[in-house]
């Protein structure tokens, strides 16, 4: 990559999958010698965008307003001048409408990278989602993505390359982490010297993340059996206090007083994932990777995951963790009750056998060098 400048185009730098892979990206680039630039709202991740060598443009990358996407697409086509940039990477819907415009008209190539299943089946909005896979070559984060866009846009399959998000297993290890740190979270969360088993559900406070379902599964439990259990709900509301109130409303209708904890986002997630037993991802819509699942199981703890999606191939059903069927709350109880009847040797020995599936599969290392290896075929 040595003198090859890459322009990645994502809608902001807060916390989240595509965000973080921006950043790993990011990292490789620099490393191989390339200059890596970012056309983004910004957000808290700048600081260590920029320690990673990454070079900021900042604009309005979030809008879907047509007079935003078209002005956003003139001042890429001028960053693609200036910069001499090689290759523009998109990475979500809105900006890649003006990051495709510019890159067609200055005859550099494109790629996208489909993070998600988006939803919606109207003509505008497929025809919205269908930006996603104009690039000369399309990553999908997982097998289940690869196959959906070869359904929904009939891409032809040598046009979709597959690169699993990736974890940093430098960072994701359980050596490192020192007790004060996993302390330190259990504190945060209110559960310094609480003996009760921790069910850590990390993600964004939204309904299809699952934290309703999860709270019926816990009361689907006797109560000698979740007498025994607290239940983290781990995220950002984003804004959406009406659901974060109907969390807590439902905590309370299903008299689980006292064993529901509310926690906002967690810098330090290796040590949150420590500080929990098991570590739980009830989407109800299917996630195109789901790199908690990954991620957890990097730090090795067994993982309950719905049965769709990449967690069909981030967790192993009965070796590193289980799978059940979306939306069940009484299937996420019995696997909740399964795991937690193992005890903990058991449950340690799934965790291990899931840091061995994320290290052969889902390495960080992995990632960057096939994202470098699509540059470079196209680039030529």
């Amino acid at each position: 990559m040595t003198g090859l400048t890459i322009l990645q185009v994502a809608p902001e730098l807060s916390a989240g999958g595509v965000e973080r892979t921006v950043l790993e990206v990011t990292e490789a680039i620099v490393q191989a010698g390339g200059r890596a630039l970012l056309a983004s709202k910004g957000g808290r991740l700048e600081a260590e965008f920029k320690r990673l060598g990454g070079e900021l443009f900042r604009m309005d990358a979030k809008s879907k307003n047509p007079l935003v996407l078209k002005a956003n697409e003139a001042r890429l086509k001028k960053i693609i001048a200036d910069e001499k940039v090689s290759l523009v990477h998109a990475r979500s819907r809105a900006p890649a409408w003006s990051a495709y415009g510019a890159a067609k008209a200055m005859e550099v190539p494109f790629v996208t990278t489909y993070h998600g299943a988006y939803s919606g089946t109207s003509g505008l909005k497929v025809r919205y989602n269908s930006v996603m896979a104009k690039g000369d070559l399309v990553i999908a984060n997982s097998n289940w993505i690869a196959e959906h866009v070869h359904k929904v846009h009939n891409l032809a399959r040598e046009r979709i390359v597959t690169i699993p998000r990736g974890v940093d297993l430098a960072v994701f290890d359980p050596v490192v982490v020192q007790p004060s740190r996993i302390a330190a979270v259990k504190e945060r969360w209110g559960l310094a010297g609480d003996p009760r088993a921790v069910l850590l559900l990390p993600g964004r406070l939204t309904e299809w993340k699952g934290q309703i379902v999860a709270l019926e599964a816990l009361s689907h439990l006797d109560p000698e059996e979740r007498a025994g259990l607290v239940l983290v709900l781990m995220g950002d509301s984003q804004g959406r206090d009406a659901y974060v109130t109907r969390i807590e409303d439902t905590a309370v209708a299903r008299h689980l007083d006292g064993q529901v904890v509310i926690a906002s986002h967690e810098a330090d997630m290796p040590a949150a994932y420590l500080a929990a037993d098991i570590v739980l991802a009830p989407s109800v819509r299917p996630e195109a990777f789901g790199r908690v699942a990954a991620e957890a199981s990097a730090m090795g703890r067994p993982v309950i995951v719905t049965d769709h999606g990449g967690g069909r191939e981030t967790v192993i059903d009965g070796e590193t963790g289980a799978r059940v069927e979306p939306g069940d709350a009484k299937a996420l109880a019995a696997a909740i009750r399964t795991l937690m009847a193992l005890g903990a040797t058991a449950r340690a020995g799934m965790g291990k056998a899931g840091q061995a599936h994320v290290q052969q599969h889902f390495s960080k290392r992995g990632l960057q060098a096939a994202t470098l290896g699509v540059y470079k075929r196209l680039i030529g």
